[in-house]
């Protein structure tokens, strides 16, 4: 007999249906409304139906959808223009995801060592806790045991240490490493920033061996920490980037960034997209572009951020038996709870805040870089309700 549910059973789904979504809003079809602190896993960086995205996949959508890459795409050429003048590369990689992404960049940077004399260099060393996309080399460079599971045998090349033990990272640097690849702010691994002293030191012990640096951006980017990218905050830049999410701002979008050096090895053929950098996805990263690119919008991250990371900081001295810590940078921000986090979303939920689950016991907050201050102040207080509603309740988190 068939499956009464014909979708794959991967997802343990919330039984609440959005029908419709309005800055930083989304409702049901019975109109009731959400304060949305998750943004699709800080998907939508400018918030749900932003007017100029709307406009700008509107009238794309009665030109072009799509166009095989071995095709010009001048939007696309466009978007990588403007992607290399903001940042440290110079040569980009459309993807439709970040998972996508991380996989060119794996492949950027063993290419490279394979060009230069030397295949050996194909090792990756990577960091517990990490989370990098769910295709079978992703999950190696991972290195969950829970995303490995039941899939065959583990990728080979990857060498996994502790987050924060430059010991431990030296030692495992050989002559066949190529690359070391980590997050600026861990996402799924519970909002674990390196500090700006940890990125300089992993630029320097890069330029130390002749090994790239490679950044995974996905959730991290496109101005979620208050700058366009995390790994500015320390002044430092990678030899290769992963982006994604907040850069399609809710359309499947993602890139890998490279340097010319970098990128040396991926020349004609040896890479390939079906759908990667078609017009709609460049009609919407262009738009996003417009946006966040905006004078004075890093601006406002900060100053918004700056009022939820205070509010957060207030709420954990007066409930130490419920959040142990506060942490994130920008509008990547994390809730440590003492015991269950599953609960405290729960409960912020009841309270019509949508809010997301991390590694490390953490609760993320992940709004839509639109935020107000005000909307700020918002969540605070449907945080504070939840909160209340826990410790009368006894309800451990």
């Amino acid at each position: 007999m068939a499956d009464a549910k014909p979708l794959y059973d991967t997802y343990n789904r919330v039984p609440i249906v959005f029908e419709r979504g309005h800055g930083m809003w989304l409702e049901t079809p019975e109109g009731e409304r959400y304060l949305d602190f998750a943004a699709g896993i800080a998907v939508n960086s400018l918030g749900h139906t932003h007017p100029h995205l709307v406009e700008a996949l509107k009238a794309q959508a009665d030109r072009l959808w799509h166009l095989s890459n071995v095709h010009e795409i001048p939007d696309q050429s466009r978007m990588a223009k403007r992607l290399a003048e903001v940042t440290f590369a110079d040569k980009v990689f459309f993807t439709n995801s970040g998972a996508e992404a991380l996989e060119c960049a794996i492949k950027t940077a063993r290419r490279h060592f394979y060009v230069n004399g030397q295949p050996e260099r194909f090792r990756i060393i990577t960091f517990e806790g990490a989370f990098h996309g769910r295709t079978l080399a992703t999950i190696a460079a991972g290195g969950q045991p829970k995303y490995l599971e039941g899939f065959g045998p583990k990728v080979e090349g990857f060498d996994q240490v502790p987050f924060d033990d430059m010991d431990a990272l030296k030692a495992a640097i050989t002559d066949s490493t190529a690359a070391i690849l980590i997050e600026p702010v861990q996402g799924e691994g519970g909002i674990r920033p390196l500090s700006n002293e940890q990125l300089r030191a992993l630029r320097d012990l890069c330029d130390e061996h002749g090994i790239l640096m490679i950044l995974d951006e996905v959730q991290s980017g496109v101005g979620r920490t208050g700058k366009l990218f995390a790994h500015e905050w320390a002044g430092i830049e990678p030899d290769i980037m992963a982006v994604a999410k907040g850069i399609g701002g809710g359309f499947p979008f993602g890139a890998c960034l490279a340097t010319a050096n970098a990128a040396d090895g991926m020349t004609l053929g040896t890479h390939g997209t079906t759908y990667g950098g078609n017009p709609l996805a460049m009609a919407v990263g262009n738009a996003v572009l417009d946006v966040i690119l905006d004078e004075g919008f890093l601006a406002h991250v900060n100053d918004v951020a700056l009022v939820l990371r205070q509010g957060l900081a207030s709420l954990k001295d007066r409930y130490p038996d419920l959040i142990s810590d506060v942490r994130g940078s920008g509008l990547m921000l994390g809730i440590k709870c003492v015991k269950s986090n599953a609960d405290l979303v729960q409960a912020m939920r009841n309270e019509h805040l949508l809010a997301v689950p991390a590694g490390d016991n953490v609760v993320r907050l992940l709004p839509p870089l639109i935020v107000t201050a005000e909307e700020a102040r918002e969540a605070l207080s449907r945080i504070e309700a939840a909160l209340d509603m826990l410790s009368r309740s006894g309800t451990d988190t």
